[in-house]
This record gives C-alpha cells, structure tokens and sequence, in this order.
C-alpha cells in the first residue's frame, strides 16, 4: 500500500478517534502544537533541496568528490560516506536517500566501478548517520522536544559518541561484505556543468548559509523557511517551470499526519502502559540496551517513526533514555525494508536506475549491521553519558 494511503487511513481512524471522544480534542491540540514545527521543517528543507538538485548542486558536488578520489575506488569511498553523512546530519536521512544515492550510483557507473558498495553506504550512512543532529532524523526532532528542547550544541553533545559508534561499525560490515570492490581504479570524470550558473550560485550559496543556521539555536523551521522562499523567488524569476506542486513532500506530510494522531489515540487507549513493560526503566549499561533493543525491533517491525512515538512516553523524559531509543530507532531499522521510509526512498531510487539489489541480500546483510550498530551506539552513549 502507498504512503499516502496508508497516512490517509490513519488519518480517518485519528478523526474518528476525536469524534468518539477516545482522542480528547484538547489532547490533540498539544500534539498538534507540538509537531507542526516539524512538518513545517520537512516540507521547507524538501523544497530547499529539490530546488538545489535542478540547479545541480548536488551533480557538481558529486564530481568533485570523484576528482578527489584520484582514481581510487577505495578513496572515492571514503569521500561518499563523508558527502552522505554531511547530507544526513544537516538535510536529513530522506535527502541523502532521495537526492544522493542517484547521484552516487550514477558516479559509480561513469567510473567503471561496481556501485553496489556505494548504494548501500548511502543507505546505512542515512540511518546511522541521523544521530548527531535533531535536523538529521524527525525522531530527533520529536525527541529535542521532549528532552526540553536542548540547543542543538547540547544535543550534539550527548548524541555524538552514539553516532560516531553507530556509524563506523554499519561501514565496517559494508568493507566486509563488499570491500573488495573498492580494490579497483577508475578513470577520473570529467567536471560537471550547470545549466544556469546563477541558479547554481543561488542555491549553493543559500546551502552554505544555510548549514551553519541550522545548528544555531534559532528553531529549524525559520531557517528552513527562508531558505526556501529564497530559491522559491529565484526560480521564478529564473526557470518557472520547475516550480511544480511535486517539489511539496505531501505524500510523507499526510502520511506522518496520519501516523501522528493515530499514535496518540491508541496512547489514549492504554498503549503507554503496555509498553512500559518492554523499554524498561533506568539509566544503567542494561536497561539503555534494552530500551534501544525495544526501539530497533518496534522500527523493523512498523517503521521507525511511529516506533518513536508509541515507546517515547513509556520512555519519560530523561534524557539519555531518549537518546537510547534514538539509537535503537534511528540505527537498527536495517534490516527489514520498511523499518525506514529512507530505505524504501533508496530502493525504489535503484529499480528506478536498474540497479538490482534483492531484498533477502539487503535483509541478510542488515541482520547483521543493525544489532552491531544498536550495541556499538547504546554502549558508547552508556560510557560517556
């Protein structure tokens, strides 16, 4: 069933739960005041980046990091894993899913060499990598909240040891399982160029400016809002044509919409009390595990944002608990293919460039990825927190 189907579903059971009175509309207020500065992010940065792939941003970036690569494969390697991780920190895990995995197959192509390790670094580089940020993953997001709306310096601060874990442990089973395509050479591409140079500027400019806003303090949708009525001006001055109602994300907006009041409708009905029972209580080595090994499991089963929302009360607000269940729902959802709306973007991205990756490798591979990168995150969070 299609995203928007199922976020339309949901969404009809959530008014259904406000007109029985199971949903208190005061109740939906609160989360309505709560997660619309989320859904105003995510449809701003989506913009923000749609607007900067035309303009071929993210093309000329990509030949770039090829050049570096001076034609090594396990150089070039090395340069997509930090190009993904820079796009998942400051542009979410979906962007790196969306954008960048085309561009990187693509890459791998005009350079001879198997693209097999680079689409599934772009991947596991999107989940893994969402840990440092509350822009990376709207979990986080959802989380900074509930932790009491940390700066994002503060977040950082308590989420980097997990994400650098998390992160290098899912590269490290990707060297293993395809590291010797990364033994070859490659012809180095030429430069890429741009259709209209100023569109080019504009939009690189307002990325640059961008990132660092992002980080500052000021809440993520102001930025993001700017930063795409900015491009949004300048496209219509430049090439009005590709101003289109498809830059909007209002499939996932109804789908998280619909995930969003159903959650809080079942919370309504008792759900908190029954997960209470898995995610455990506490801050010690154990019980971090065992909330983070709540959450990856919650995620592969039904994905891993409506995962967050049914453990996070049962979780409280203490800080380094939310932290344990980010690493378990940001980091585990590798195994199965709807653990993560990233993981279906990028797959349905590679059928879309022919490139065949069969779900069982992906699965196999991502059971063994997904618990090492929950332990390697949740143990260092548990030493450093």
């Amino acid at each position: 069933m299609k995203t928007v189907a199922v976020g339309g579903v949901l969404l009809v059971l959530g008014a259904v739960a406000l007109a029985t009175g199971i949903l208190p509309f005061s109740d939906a207020l609160v989360l309505w005041d709560r997660v619309w500065p989320v859904l105003l992010f995510v449809i701003a940065i989506t913009v923000v980046t749609e607007l900067a792939a035309v303009a071929g941003v993210f093309t000329v970036l990509a030949r770039h990091v090829a050049r570096w690569g001076r034609g090594r494969a396990w150089v070039l390697w090395m340069l997509v894993v930090v190009a993904a991780t820079v796009c998942t920190v400051f542009l979410s895990l979906d962007t790196t899913a969306v954008l960048l995995t085309p561009i990187v197959v693509a890459l791998a192509r005009q350079s001879g060499l198997n693209p097999l390790p680079f689409a599934l670094t772009t991947v596991w580089t999107a989940n893994t990598g969402s840990l440092l940020l509350p822009v990376s993953n709207l979990t986080n997001l959802l989380a900074q909240r509930a932790m009491g709306d940390p700066t994002p310096a503060k977040f950082a601060a308590l989420m980097w040891p997990s994400a650098v874990a998390a992160l290098v442990m899912s590269l490290l089973v990707i060297l293993a399982v395809a590291g010797h395509h990364l033994r070859a050479r490659y012809a180095v591409v030429a430069p890429a160029t741009v259709g209209d140079a100023v569109l080019y500027r504009w939009s690189a400019v307002t990325l640059v400016v961008l990132f660092p806003l992002l980080v500052s303090g000021v809440p993520v949708w102001m930025p993001a809002v700017g930063a795409a009525l900015v491009l949004l001006a300048v496209f219509a001055v430049r090439q009005r044509r590709s101003l289109r109602f498809g830059l909007l994300p209002w499939r996932l907006v109804v789908f998280v919409s619909g995930l969003f009041l159903a959650v809080d409708a079942l919370h309504a009905l008792g759900l908190g009390d029954a997960l209470a029972v898995l995610v455990g209580g506490g801050t010690g080595t154990g019980d971090l595990l065992r909330t983070a090994t709540a959450g990856a499991a919650s995620a592969n089963l039904v994905n891993n944002l409506p995962a967050y929302l049914a453990l996070e009360p049962a979780v409280g607000s203490d800080p380094v608990r939310l932290a344990a269940l980010l690493v378990g729902v940001n980091a585990g959802p590798l195994i199965l293919p709807w653990g993560s709306l990233a993981t279906l973007l990028w797959h349905d991205r590679l059928v879309a460039m022919g490139v065949h990756v069969p779900w069982r490798r992906v699965i196999a591979w991502g059971a063994i990825a997904a618990p090492l990168s929950v332990v390697a995150g949740t143990l260092a969070l548990a030493v450093t927190a």
